[in-house]
């Protein structure tokens, strides 16, 4: 009994310790949920009002800079017409018209004139206030006597302005002045302004704008039903038209700034500029929606943290007692597993230790094998262009000789006699690229050395009847290297454009020799291109047909140049064909000095 007594006391402990750590859970969750409520509304409150605050106010300076701009344009258009009437009112050829009643050329006079100005259209009235010439020759014999601006014209020595509402309910905004000839009233010349350009203009844009004269009538604005009223009527047709509409309205408005003004249903801020002309003002309405957008966006972005915050605090409060259970279980399970992982990498690293040495030795051979097929490749490659030449020069030496000149038939057999020389050399040479260095090199002159391997394929050459065009420098071209090796890099580009131009109808291959910081040979053939320049210096890799060739040219010239401290690149010209690039180092005076 005892011992039953005291295994159960733990037991009860245990069970009161689990039931006491969920009531104070419950307690921690409870108090951080109430923080973080709390923070979030307070800073979601402050961010809105700051926010709205800032955004209001940038959005109001963007309103006004765009009202002084519109209000600049207007004047500017006004002034620049404002000149024109006193300036044809001095034209002898309209006051001559008038004083002659001879129109004929008037009208096309002013069409001349307009198309220079600018203006909406231009009219010449006689004294009697008939259209005797206009832009528009629809308005040739009407009368303006009683009009405001003939009459206003005929009395004033200056230009007047005048604005009148037309029956469609536009707005013409005319200049005029009247036209003397010798002391005498004989017309008046009439220019309108073509300010509704700018209504059109206004119209792309999401602000609405009005302009009023000095009496408070909207002449101008970007939606037509306010021109003729007042700002005040203008903006009583907008309002809802009803208690309802308008609390929706302004439950929708979550603005900390007081609401100027609402144009279908929408609250907007007004801004006002005035017009330095006869009164004039220029008033726009900017919507909120912007402000609305990117406060609620930050709002947005806020109410989201805040969310992910608080579930985060739930996820890591309510699997923080599962997570220490879970550990210590999953710690003894490990441990094990690991133990035993242990054992079969140890077993497993010596196996394959002995696998490894098997490998090294197998690697070891076929590095051999590779390495002897590749320089016997090389060998094939590299002497099939002297043998070829040797057998054409065999050739010809046979015809000479039947033709009895053994003159030239000698020559043949010395060129012969240099081939196999030559071949001495590019063995010795393939044996010094196998070793990778051990040459001593010395200044070669590039132009010597291109002659040379131009010299080796001639007989190619002029069996192809290739055009061979070169551009060389007057100054020789110095670069420090083996000249045997440079000129196999030369003959394995001359080797491969000559092929690329195979299937082209005019063979050509121009060949560009530069010095500067460096010295640059360029070969350029007007074959097809290369498909694939990744690939192009990489060993046994050919376009060629079987037999041609084994793809070990552009990687063995591409070794010579990269010993020699140079570059081998290959790109597809502008006008097609492809274009090889054999960059090398200038001699230096140093350079030169220790060779001499």
């Amino acid at each position: 009994m005892s011992e039953s007594s005291q295994n159960s006391r733990p037991s009860s402990s245990a069970t009161a310790l689990v039931r006491a750590r969920p009531d104070r859970s419950v307690w921690y969750l409870r108090g951080a949920f109430l923080l973080i409520l709390t923070v979030a509304t307070t800073t979601v409150y402050v961010t809105n009002s700051w926010l709205t605050t800032r955004f209001t106010a940038s959005t109001q300076n963007r309103a006004e800079l765009r009202l002084a701009l519109y209000s600049g344009n207007l004047i500017s258009e006004l002034r620049r017409n404002a000149i024109v009437p006193q300036l044809l009112a001095r034209d002898p050829t309209l006051i001559g018209a008038l004083n002659s009643s001879d129109f004929s050329g008037s009208t096309q006079r002013l069409i001349s004139f307009v198309e220079e100005i600018g203006a909406a259209s231009l009219m010449l009235l006689d004294r009697e206030g008939r259209t005797v010439a206009a832009t528009d020759r629809n308005r040739l014999g009407q009368q303006h006597r009683a009009e405001p601006f003939f009459i206003d014209a005929l009395r004033s020595n200056a230009t007047v302005f005048s604005v009148i509402r037309r029956e469609e309910g536009t707005y013409a905004f005319i200049y005029s002045r009247r036209i003397e000839s010798v002391s005498a009233v004989t017309g008046v010349i009439v220019v309108e302004v073509d300010l509704a350009k700018f209504e059109r203009a206004w119209a792309g844009i999401s602000d609405a704008v009005l302009v009023s004269d000095s009496t408070g009538t909207i002449i101008l604005a970007t939606e037509p039903r306010w021109r003729g009223l007042n700002e005040r009527q203008a903006l009583a047709r907008e309002t809802p038209h009803n208690a309802i509409a308008r609390a929706i309205r302004a439950t929708a408005d979550w603005t900390a700034v007081p609401v100027d003004a609402y144009l279908q249903g929408e609250a907007v801020m007004r801004s006002e500029a005035r017009i330095p002309f006869q009164g004039w003002r220029m008033v726009s309405y900017t919507t909120y929606a912007s402000v609305r957008e990117r406060v609620n966006g930050v709002l947005a972005l806020e109410i989201m943290g805040f969310a992910i915050l608080l579930a985060l605090v739930f996820y890591f409060l309510s699997r923080k007692s599962a997570l220490r259970v879970a550990l210590f279980q999953r710690e003894s399970a490990e441990l094990r597993a690991l133990n035993a992982r242990l054992q079969r990498e140890i077993a497993e690293r010596e196996r394959v230790e002995k696998t490894l040495e098997v490998a090294e030795q197998t690697l070891a051979q076929s590095s051999k094998l590779a390495a002897l097929g590749e320089m016997s490749a090389a060998v094939s490659h590299e002497l099939n262009q002297p043998l070829a030449a040797m057998k054409t020069y065999l050739a010809g030496a046979r015809l000479l000789l039947r033709r009895n000149r053994p003159d030239e038939a000698l020559a043949s057999f010395g060129r012969i006699d240099g081939l196999i020389e030559r071949m001495g050399a590019i063995t010795r040479q393939l044996k010094s690229y196998a070793r990778k260095g051990g040459d001593q090199f010395s200044p070669v002159n590039m132009g010597d050395a291109l002659a040379s391997a131009l010299s080796m394929m001639e007989p190619q050459l002029r069996q192809r009847q290739v055009r061979i065009a070169r551009v060389l420098p007057d100054a020789p071209v110095l670069v420090m290297g083996d000249r045997v090796r440079i000129e196999q890099v030369m003959i394995n580009l001359l080797r491969n454009a000559l092929d690329a131009t195979k299937s082209v109808k005019d063979p050509e291959i121009e060949i560009i020799l530069a010095a500067g910081n460096t010295a640059t040979l360029t070969v350029r053939d007007n074959g097809p291109g290369i498909e694939d320049l990744d690939a192009l210096f990489e060993p046994f890799y050919t376009t060629k047909q079987p037999g041609d060739g084994v793809g070990l040219g552009l990687a063995i010239s591409s070794g010579i140049v990269n010993d020699h401290g140079g570059r081998l690149t290959a790109r597809n010209g502008q006008q097609g064909g492809a274009v090889f690039e054999m960059r090398l180092p200038v001699v230096t005076k140093d350079e030169r000095q220790a060779a001499e």
